[in-house]
């Protein structure tokens, strides 16, 4: 059974909205393809996965902002 809460491998974990805002404001103009927003929140995943880890080796519960380093 499956949490409605749980994000799933394809789900995107980032605000496309902000993303494009924050793109467009720092490239001078600058358009995003909608293809970024799965590419980014692939990324966003492999960090989320590597500080779990790392809080799983100092047998934490919580990830905290240390092991995004």
């Amino acid at each position: 059974m499956t949490d409605q809460n749980e994000s799933k491998e394809g789900d995107v974990l980032v605000v496309a909205s902000k993303t494009k805002d924050y793109i467009r404001a720092s490239s001078g103009g600058m358009n995003t393809s909608a293809a970024v927003m799965k590419v980014l929140s692939d990324k966003v995943r492999e960090l989320c996965n590597q500080a779990i880890a790392r809080a799983k080796d100092d047998k934490r519960k919580t990830v905290m902002e240390k092991d995004f380093i």
